[in-house]
């Protein structure tokens, strides 16, 4: 008997050796070639990586999130290189974290299973999404952009152009798709795996505030301009009943961040007030 339990506790711990941990960053809008330096920037990024026990099963994702979330430039992309990063790192408990639209591309793959037959087996690998500031209902900035409004060239580096990504997040659109095609938004089906909202709430731009100059100052300036198009609960580009529309709320930037902090649109994708340990220490739990 004695030899038998050995066997087992050997067995369970050649499989607990194996079992792998991974996590992938999915961006925003934008067509990607570099998310590391170009969206996420490196302390972001390494900062989540100090949460894995593995340093090397962390995949930066890239892809053409100009398209419609369903494009296979879009979802099916994002499926091919998670598809290869489980299946390379023999990851078997996946967290996934996205930004802004890359929520709705995750979420995509998440409400259709039977759409990609890569679909079903991410699915099992994914212990959780944390969504930082999702679209998951839409923006009015997005309606203002396909109507050509100015501050299209202001925030191009948030926007982009009038591409299909922007034009699926003006909020009539994101309210069919979310009636339709997507889950875990009220009165629809829940998804099949936890997705939890950070949600950024306001936004500093005042040149005294040490606040404002995180991620960049000039984009600071223009998330307050634009906050003026939105909800007093904002951060900038995304209205708060908007990122939290999905799944459920992780918490609101100031409930978790140094110093209680906000986090405007462009800051929850930077080591801003100690989110990207936030981040790193929930992998590790």
């Amino acid at each position: 008997m004695r030899r038998i339990l050995l066997m087992l506790s050997l067995a369970l711990a050649c499989a607990a050796a194996r079992a792998a941990t991974g996590v992938a960053l999915v961006h925003g809008t934008g067509d990607q070639t570099d998310a590391y330096d170009n969206y996420w920037q490196s302390a972001m990024v390494e900062g989540v990586r100090a949460g894995l026990s593995n340093p090397q099963n962390l995949l930066v994702v890239n892809c053409d999130f100009t398209q419609y979330m369903w494009d296979d430039r879009a979802a099916g992309c994002l499926a091919s290189q998670l598809t290869s990063f489980i299946q390379t790192n023999n990851i078997d408990k996946l967290i996934v974290i996205t930004h802004s639209d890359g929520g709705n591309v995750m979420r995509w793959i998440l409400s259709n299973p039977t759409y990609d037959s890569r679909y079903p087996n991410i699915i099992s690998h994914i212990v959780k999404v944390d969504a930082l500031a999702p679209s998951s209902a839409g923006t009015p900035l997005a309606d203002a952009v396909i109507a050509g409004n100015v501050f299209e060239t202001a925030l191009g580096w948030l926007l982009g152009e009038q591409n299909n990504a922007v034009r699926q997040q003006q909020v009539g659109w994101m309210a069919t798709y979310n009636q339709q095609n997507l889950l875990g938004t009220a009165g629809r089906p829940a998804l099949p795996v936890p997705f939890r909202d950070v949600v950024g709430t306001n936004v500093v731009a005042a040149i005294w505030s040490s606040q404002a100059y995180c991620g960049g100052y000039a984009d600071s300036v223009g998330l307050a301009i634009t906050q003026s198009w939105l909800s007093s609960c904002s951060d900038g580009f995304i209205d708060c009943t908007s990122s939290s529309a999905a799944g459920s709320v992780w918490f609101r930037d100031t409930q978790q961040t140094s110093g209680g902090s906000v986090l405007n649109h462009n800051q929850s994708r930077r080591a801003c007030f100690g989110l990207q340990s936030i981040l790193a220490n929930d992998i590790k739990g």
